[in-house]
């Protein structure tokens, strides 16, 4: 992997949030990532989706919820609100009140209790209650924008549309040098060319891992990441 040098005595203090200060060069970007990618499959080979769920309309649920939201306090609320509304047409009639308070927790809830009802209504009134399996579908669904829907389309019904970018993957992208945009969506055109579309859903969820194991917004664990000498923010 090809850098540019590094100022002198830019090296960042360890336990601070680094800034990318080499910048890879375009011819090496591909390779890097390749190299990026292998060495996250091997640190997290149990990475997967950690919003629990058995099925698309769950899965669904808990994306809605998980916004502004940790996954572990989503996986606390989501056992009550499946058992409660296992079907579309079920959320569809749910009683606000009662939702909202099932999803308190989790933030913005009123907003979320909104579009999960208009979410059900959608699937029952198009899809006859059940969740399709096409981008286009998908974003047209109330609450449903295109991280959400690649997360469903990559989990649930395997196909490889587009790579989830949340926080971890927008920063840890940007501190690995893939990308230098913030906007999810040109993050996500930047990635997709690095990698086979075959492992865009895995791109995400090494990351994601990564992210928060290791690479933390504002102390990232510099000397315990396998990427430290090939990462162009490392702070070693």
């Amino acid at each position: 992997m090809k850098l540019r040098p590094k100022a002198a005595n830019s090296k960042a203090p360890r336990g601070r949030k680094p800034s990318a200060r080499k910048r890879i060069l375009k011819a090496a970007l591909g390779p890097h990532a390749v190299e990026v990618f292998s060495r996250l499959r091997k640190a997290h080979p149990d990475a997967h989706c950690e919003l629990d769920h058995q099925t698309a309309l769950q899965l669904l649920i808990a994306t809605i919820l998980s916004a502004q939201c940790t996954d572990k306090r989503v996986n606390m609320v989501t056992p009550l609100v499946f058992r409660t509304f296992p079907t579309a047409q079920s959320l569809a009639d749910a009683d606000p009140d009662k939702l909202e308070e099932m999803i308190k927790s989790t933030g913005f809830f009123r907003n979320k209790t909104k579009s999960l009802i208009a979410l059900g209504k959608a699937l029952v009134e198009r899809h006859k209650g059940e969740v399709p399996d096409s981008m286009d579908a998908l974003v047209k669904l109330p609450g449903v924008g295109r991280k959400t829907a690649n997360v469903i389309l990559g989990n649930v019904f395997r196909k490889n549309e587009g790579v989830v970018v949340d926080t971890h993957v927008g920063r840890l992208s940007a501190r690995l040098g893939f990308t230098r945009h913030t906007d999810p969506v040109k993050i996500e055109q930047e990635l997709m060319p690095l990698f086979p579309q075959e492992e865009w859903a895995m791109v995400a969820h090494v990351l994601i891992f990564h992210g928060r194991r290791v690479c933390f917004a504002r102390s990232p664990q510099c000397e315990a990441c396998s990427l430290h000498e090939i990462c162009p923010s490392s702070s070693i």
